[in-house]
């Protein structure tokens, strides 16, 4: 079992900048990859990111890529992602998740373990 707690989200303007954090607690977080994933109101939830266990493989919807980042430290059993030149079209609840498979997954249903979300709000 992992638990997972996001943080970070909050109002910010376009061209912003924002981290969002995710901790985790209970099993190995090592042994997990990571995403994040987001909704905006009215829409399905997608993929936003990805990272293996090590850290050394990223992977990122092309909506975000260039613009978000990824990372993790196992010791702080932490993830983040860094997001900068924020758009309107970036508002959703962030969530994060683990998923204890390998690979470039970016199907929600291969991630078991889910946090419960922070919400990100981008003005125009």
């Amino acid at each position: 079992q992992v638990q997972l707690v996001e943080s970070g989200g909050g109002l910010v303007q376009a061209g912003d900048s924002l981290r969002l954090s995710c901790a985790a607690s209970g099993r190995a977080f090592s042994g997990y990859a990571m995403g994040w994933f987001r909704q905006a109101p009215g829409k399905e939830r997608e993929f936003v990111a990805r990272i293996n266990w090590s850290g050394g493989n990223t992977y990122y919807a092309d909506s975000v890529k260039g613009r978000f980042t990824i990372s993790r430290d196992n010791a702080k059993n932490t993830v983040w992602m860094q997001m900068t030149s924020l758009k309107p079209e970036d508002t959703a609840v962030y969530y994060c998740a683990a998923s204890s498979l390998s690979g470039y997954i970016t199907d929600q249903r291969w991630y078991g373990y889910w946090g419960q979300g922070t919400q990100v709000t981008v003005s125009s």
